[in-house]
């Protein structure tokens, strides 16, 4: 990572030109994100193509349905920390419309970081505060370097860890318990067949 800047503003974040944008504003630090490394794209996708069928519909015969599924999109949390999780949910019962635009104003019900050398505090500590902070209901952390998946569920006091699980485990993962996640196809497991 690089371009690191502390007591930075929005308005500092804003005047970054979208196209190099690639950056994040948590407690006036303004950080370039580094790019992904090809274990951190591929959890990602993962996380996307085990959530997003099942989940990015209203609901039906073809799964439980009833969220929005972005990737890697500017959300605003509050007046001054804005973010962009690898993968970020919401219920559509709170969001009825797709969010559109940059920032995404709206709280999300569920993010998603995945871990990886260049953020690892950032994701572990500095969001995980922010997060707890701005009342996001469901986070979890994948994390490449030892193939794990950590849920988390929000509470008055801190972040409640609800399933920590390893490649070799098949969850029931919140918010998305309707159906069983085999923890290794995040990590380029082919599914069990």
């Amino acid at each position: 990572m690089s371009a690191f800047r502390r007591s930075a503003t929005p308005a500092d974040f804003w005047a970054i030109p979208e196209l190099s944008r690639n950056h994040e504003l948590v407690a006036g630090d303004l950080l370039e994100r580094a790019g992904p490394s090809g274990e951190h794209g591929d959890a990602q996708a993962g996380v996307v193509a085990w959530v997003r069928p099942a989940y990015q519909r209203p609901g039906g015969a073809r799964g439980p349905g009833g969220w929005w599924i972005l990737t890697e999109v500017e959300i605003a949390l509050g007046a001054a920390d804005i973010v962009r999780p690898d993968v970020v949910g919401f219920r559509r019962e709170h969001c009825p419309q797709r969010p559109l635009g940059t920032p995404v104003t709206v709280r999300p019900d569920w993010i998603c970081e995945v871990v990886s050398e260049g953020n690892a505090a950032r994701d572990t500590v500095q969001k995980l505060r922010l997060y707890h902070q701005v009342g996001i209901p469901h986070f979890w952390l994948v994390d490449p370097r030892d193939s794990t998946l950590t849920v988390l569920r929000h509470s008055v006091d801190g972040f409640i860890t609800v399933v920590r699980a390893e490649r070799h485990e098949i969850v029931r993962p919140e918010p998305f318990g309707d159906i069983e996640l085999p923890v290794g196809t995040l990590f380029g497991d082919d599914p069990p067949e």
